[in-house]
């Protein structure tokens, strides 16, 4: 079974925001304690008496205004744990991939952009898991993991009825279950998925490609087509970031 660990970046009503952003990680079930012994190393470098008091949450990382990223005193030192992070990503070499989906929100004033990034990734996911299926002689379900949220029974909701009428591109047969919703100060793998978020955030809301450069490669693809980022919008039809660029290069059914 493949877990996909998902978190939020922005705020559907924080109008001071253009985006949206949900995003997380693809890891088989047998390799998500492996990732979260990698980030309970790099917890302990801040707290090695209670390293599972640490959470990684890299707005506030990133803010700086917190303990213990309150003694981190310049942005430099708080960027590099921010990419310390993304690092257990980017060095992952077990098939760990990355989605992620970035909404103009402006782009969709009728629509909840929450609602419109997890029918996309819920279909890209499921997506993933049929083209592993159809090669490998052990057939593979995924179960989305979340964290508690506001969105929780919404959510719950519309993956049930992904289950049994389809999106927009058709059933989803992968998914095993409703999505779990997980308190993140519990889950290293939650932890990962909102710096993958984050990251996506800062690439579209901010035009900051710091974060988001070294996990690109990440991002779930079958030859040279990127499945796993998708940038929704209608306001630059020439946009040439690489989730627009590979769309339009890829065949129209994704």
């Amino acid at each position: 079974m493949y877990l996909l660990y998902l978190d939020d970046s922005g705020s559907a009503q924080n109008q001071n925001e253009e985006y949206l952003v949900l995003g997380g990680v693809s890891i088989f079930e047998r390799r998500a304690f492996f990732i979260s012994q990698e980030l309970d190393r790099l917890a302990a470098t801040f707290n090695d008496s209670d390293p599972e008091a640490v959470e990684f949450h890299a707005s506030e990382i990133f803010r700086g205004k917190t303990h213990p990223w309150s003694t981190l005193k310049t942005p430099a030192e708080r960027k590099k744990v921010l990419h310390s992070v993304l690092k257990v990503l980017a060095d992952d070499r077990y098939g760990t991939t990355a989605f992620a989906c970035a909404v103009h929100k402006k782009s969709f004033p009728h629509d909840d952009p929450m609602h419109i990034a997890f029918e996309e990734i819920c279909n890209r996911f499921d997506h993933q898991l049929r083209r592993m299926n159809a090669t490998n002689e052990v057939q593979h379900r995924g179960l989305i993991v979340l964290d508690e949220s506001s969105y929780e029974t919404t959510l719950q909701s519309l993956a049930k009825d992904f289950r049994r009428v389809g999106t927009r591109w058709g059933v989803t047969r992968n998914l095993a279950e409703v999505p779990l919703f997980v308190n993140s100060k519990a889950s290293r793998c939650i932890q990962l998925a909102d710096h993958l978020a984050y990251a996506v955030f800062r690439r579209y809301d901010a035009n900051d490609t710091s974060y988001i450069d070294p996990v690109l490669r990440k991002f779930d693809s079958e030859q040279g087509k990127l499945h796993g980022l998708v940038h929704k919008q209608t306001y630059d039809l020439s946009c040439m970031c690489p989730a627009c660029m590979s769309r339009r290069l890829a065949s129209p059914t994704l």
